[in-house]
């Protein structure tokens, strides 16, 4: 970890003023506060992408902070970044819509042409882990019964996220395979049964 200033600062709790001059009773803005948390110095793009999403949420004058989360098992090429504190429900947004936008510029920044393609997971106060988690158990329930009724079942539309969590819950359950299909936003998840 650097102890340069721009890396280890800690808030003073003090917020700037708002834009009409006023205090700013939120207490968010404060853009001294520590971002780079057990980011291992040999994994620059972590540390930027930590910097960038706090500086963004920073200036969005949100009370929240960000931090870097460990790599989920088998998947150690993602970046997962946990955003928590009193604003953390603004940054979630209507269905995950804010929290989506942040994680796309996240990914956008991060993946520059030339460099290590590296996958950035951006959560809110677990929101995230948990619709993962509530989707990943119904894929697996859907995969069983598309086993036991030897038919194709269909998922509605999805964004390539969801796609994804589908994808992976079912990657290791011995008698199903998942493809995606379609175009854009009507993009969906099939999975279908094999036969032995």
């Amino acid at each position: 970890m650097s102890d340069s200033p721009d890396n280890s600062q800690q808030s003073d709790n003090s917020s700037p003023p708002s834009r009409d001059g006023k205090p700013n009773s939120r207490g968010g803005g404060d853009r001294s506060r520590s971002r780079r948390q057990e980011v291992a110095p040999d994994d620059p793009q972590a540390a930027r992408a930590l910097d960038f999403l706090g500086e963004v949420i920073a200036q969005m004058e949100m009370n929240c902070r960000v931090k870097l989360r460990p790599s989920r098992e088998g998947d150690e090429q993602e970046i997962r970044l946990e955003i928590t504190g009193e604003d953390a429900g603004r940054i979630i947004g209507k269905k995950g819509q804010v929290l989506g936008a942040l994680q796309f510029l996240t990914n956008r920044v991060l993946n520059r042409p030339g460099e290590e393609r590296r996958y950035v997971n951006v959560d809110a106060e677990g929101y995230r882990s948990r619709r993962d988690d509530s989707l990943a158990a119904m894929a697996k329930r859907l995969g069983k019964q598309a086993m036991t009724d030897g038919k194709i079942i269909t998922f509605e539309p999805m964004p390539p996220r969801d796609r994804r969590v589908v994808h992976l819950a079912l990657a290791k359950l011995e008698g199903v395979v998942t493809r995606s299909e379609g175009e854009g936003d009507s993009r969906r998840v099939q999975i279908i049964p094999v036969r032995r």
